[in-house]
């Protein structure tokens, strides 16, 4: 699919948004993780090579945006509406990787929310919208989450959204400083249902 088609989009559930992360949203970003710093570590992706770090902000936006437009990622923040405000501030991130096309058709999906904004559907919301979009406008088949096995939260997103359990991936991922084991979860396009998986979800609630 033309990069074009993919990106950039912003996609909206009352006032809930999923829209792409730019370089200017660096100080609130960082406001945002400086705050939730505690509450994220447990489950935080670090870089075991000798003398290895993440990215800076800067670096991670422009990894992020260069793969959104060779097709490869969709890299989302979470934004909630604020009418005392008028404004529609940052509660998360949500990001759509590893995307294949071809004879895969496939992605894997990843997510954090503010603690603040922490038990009020916001994170399965998201993921409902991002595997809608995936699945109705960009033809893919099948979508994939990772989660540590004591990711109590996260793993209530998953239950919620009735993705499938695929069974534990031993050492998978590189988290908080060590090696991490992690619970497989998957929906393909067959097992979401004719009003989509944000509809099921919603009408659950």
């Amino acid at each position: 699919m033309a990069s074009s088609a993919l990106w950039p989009v912003t996609l909206r559930s009352g006032d809930l948004a999923l829209r792409p992360l730019r370089m200017s949203d660096r100080a609130e970003w960082m406001a945002v993780r400086g705050r939730n710093r505690e509450w994220l570590a447990p489950w935080e992706a670090s870089n075991p090579q000798p003398g290895g770090s993440l990215p800076t902000f800067r670096d991670m936006v422009r990894s992020l945006t260069h793969q959104a437009r060779e097709g490869s990622a969709l890299p989302f923040v979470i934004t909630l509406d604020d009418p005392r405000t008028r404004r529609a501030p940052i509660v998360g991130q949500l990001t759509v990787s590893s995307i294949v096309w071809g004879s895969a058709l496939m992605a894997t999906l990843g997510y954090w929310v503010d603690r603040e904004h922490a038990g009020r559907g916001i994170a399965p919301t998201a993921v409902a919208m991002a595997t809608d979009h995936c699945f109705r406008e960009l033809g893919l088949h099948r979508m994939e989450i990772n989660i540590r096995p004591e990711n109590a939260p996260s793993l209530r997103v998953v239950e919620k959204l009735r993705f499938r359990r695929e069974g534990l991936r031993p050492r998978f991922l590189h988290i908080n400083g060590a090696w991490a084991d992690h619970e497989s979860f998957a929906l393909t396009a067959e097992e979401v249902p004719a009003e989509g998986l944000l509809g099921r979800w919603l009408a659950s609630r």
